[in-house]
């Protein structure tokens, strides 16, 4: 197995789970994190790409994937998986991560280094940014939490294939095929493929938004500034837009940016532009 399996208590009683891949210690490991309703299977090139020399974790948040579902949907909320998150480094005696972000992954990222910014040694921030913007904010409230199922991997791949097409053009159906196993999981009881997190999310979703006054994250992303971060838009992007990357940039000088064509929300970090970038930006943080 290229990687192994565990679990780490959250601190209200959920068993979490993560991948570790690779045993080198000596350079700072990487902390992946997933999107909304997304799990760690998405990073499993990623990790074995970079877990040569060091160790490369990547999470479930709790609702997702082999994490414990929550009795509590209220507690689907980013200042609890930033809990999450600090409790697993804690756990883990992590005392600095390159932290990579992708959509809430990243949103969490900010987050964090606005309250334990000792804790990030380096951060990738993919396809997002300090504003969402409004028009992919009200796509995904849409879909999230509506139950869809498939009599198989295949036809679960056709609808994804249809639902996103605009944001991969160039994947060919192999490729669909295999984003859709890291989507979905068989039902045994339904005998049913679906969706690999806890519907109740959507009911927290739309709850947040009804309820919740807006956050300025600008000011959270400020604190990367003294941090080595990588930001990465895909150019066909409904979350983060044109105005907002630019913004971060003139915002944080210092910061690398890349934009990549043929993708939207989100980019899959295999994509080859990106691979090189990635590489030298890893690469400089010991």
């Amino acid at each position: 197995m290229p990687f192994a399996e565990h679990f780490y208590p959250s601190t209200d009683g959920l068993n979490l789970y993560y991948r570790e891949y690779g045993t080198d210690e000596d350079r700072t490991p990487l902390l992946c994190l997933s999107g909304l309703t997304r799990n760690s299977a998405d990073f499993h090139d990623f990790a074995e790409r970079y877990s040569g020399n060091r160790k490369v974790y990547a999470l479930d948040y709790r609702g997702r994937g082999k994490s414990d579902y929550d009795a509590n949907y209220d507690n689907y909320n980013p200042q609890i998986y930033a809990g999450d998150i600090y409790n697993f480094l804690t756990t883990k005696n992590i005392s600095k991560a390159l932290f990579v972000g992708t959509s809430l992954g990243g949103l969490l990222t900010m987050g964090m280094a606005g309250f334990a910014k000792h804790l990030i040694a380096g951060a990738i921030l993919n396809d997002v940014g300090p504003e969402i913007d409004t028009s992919g904010g009200n796509r995904i409230l849409d879909y999230v939490g509506k139950d869809i199922r498939y009599a198989n991997i295949n036809a679960a791949s056709e609808g994804q294939k249809q639902q996103y097409l605009n944001a991969y053009p160039d994947l060919s159906n192999a490729e669909w095929i295999a984003q859709s196993k890291k989507t979905f999981v068989f039902d045994e009881t339904a005998g049913n493929f679906r969706f690999n997190y806890d519907m109740k999310l959507g009911k927290a979703l739309a709850k947040q938004f009804e309820n919740a006054e807006p956050v300025d994250l600008w000011p959270f992303f400020a604190e990367l500034k003294e941090i080595p971060t990588l930001a990465i838009r895909g150019a066909r992007s409904d979350v983060l837009s044109q105005n907002v990357f630019e913004k971060m940039q003139t915002e944080n000088p210092d910061m690398h940016a890349i934009s990549l064509d043929n993708r939207g929300h989100v980019p899959l970090l295999d994509e080859p532009p990106l691979l090189e970038e990635m590489d030298k930006f890893i690469a400089g943080i010991q």
